[in-house]
């Protein structure tokens, strides 16, 4: 580990749920949200984010006819005070059957346990999208169920999958995420029956339950390849959606019937299953 990192705060004027879901599809390492906008730290120079930043906020004024301002300030800090600060910042949390916790802390006796680090990648359960899917792998997958979990981030919703005995495939076009989704089932004891780099396209098999916690553009645009990889009476478990956009994303799912809808602030997730 370097002797040092790099932190970027970034405050945002309006429309946060925009700027989370662009840095979602951009930053290649997690981040945390604030009233006033996120906080992004990495080993590396953030100065290609800023950028980026400053680019997607000329393009939002011009698109909404706004004026959205944006403001990043980037420091050098020490790792040792990052880990310290970050260590007591990250709370175990309980969601359905399952008690997601940081390495650093006692496992629970009562729940299914998860550990995961959440330096690693997006995921541990804090956000309203990845705890409303693990709701949703909680009240729908058995033991010996075959699962797939699209854009698997951390690996966390894979690992909670597995921890109810199925037997779990995971695919991601980031190579970090799945780098870390390998790391963090092997934390947990756990292994992937199969992880690839790249889109759910690329497997010819059909499972009990498939899973995509994304953004909402990209669930319209891989709906063919969703469905595609359903068997029979398959459950479908769609999250990382803003309510604004949930009939839009419906609209590519007419040939599914919603089975369960779960809200948790201004998120939704979806199980559907075909008609």
């Amino acid at each position: 580990m370097q002797d040092h990192y790099y932190e970027l705060v970034v405050k945002v004027s309006s429309h946060h749920s925009l700027f989370s879901d662009f840095l979602s599809d951009t930053v290649p390492v997690g981040f945390e949200e604030t009233d006033e906008g996120f906080i992004i730290r990495s080993e590396d120079e953030l100065d290609t984010i800023v950028w980026g930043l400053e680019q997607f906020t000329e393009a939002l004024n011009k698109a909404l006819n706004e004026t959205i301002e944006l403001e990043c300030e980037q420091s050098k800090l020490k790792n040792s005070d990052w880990v310290e600060v970050y260590q007591k910042s990250i709370s175990p949390l309980a969601i359905d059957k399952f008690y997601i916790h940081p390495t650093w802390d006692e496992p629970s006796k009562e729940l299914i346990n998860i550990a995961i680090d959440p330096a690693l990648a997006f995921g541990t359960g804090h956000h309203p999208t990845t705890a409303s899917s693990l709701k949703a792998i909680s009240r729908y997958v058995k033991e010996g169920d075959s699962v797939i979990d699209v854009g698997c981030g951390s690996g966390i919703l894979g690992i909670g999958a597995m921890k109810l005995g199925a037997i779990v495939d995971a695919c991601d076009t980031d190579p970090v995420s799945v780098e870390n989704s390998i790391g963090n089932a092997k934390l947990n004891n756990l292994e992937f029956a199969t992880i690839w780099e790249g889109s759910c396209s690329l497997t010819d098999s059909k499972y009990d339950i498939v899973v995509a916690n994304i953004v909402a553009d990209v669930l319209t645009f891989i709906a063919k390849d969703l469905k595609n990889a359903m068997k029979k009476d398959a459950v479908l478990i769609l999250s990382g959606i803003l309510d604004k956009y949930e009939t839009k994303v419906l609209n590519f799912y007419k040939d599914c019937k919603i089975v369960e809808r779960i809200a948790q602030d201004e998120w939704v997730t979806l199980v559907l299953k075909q008609k």
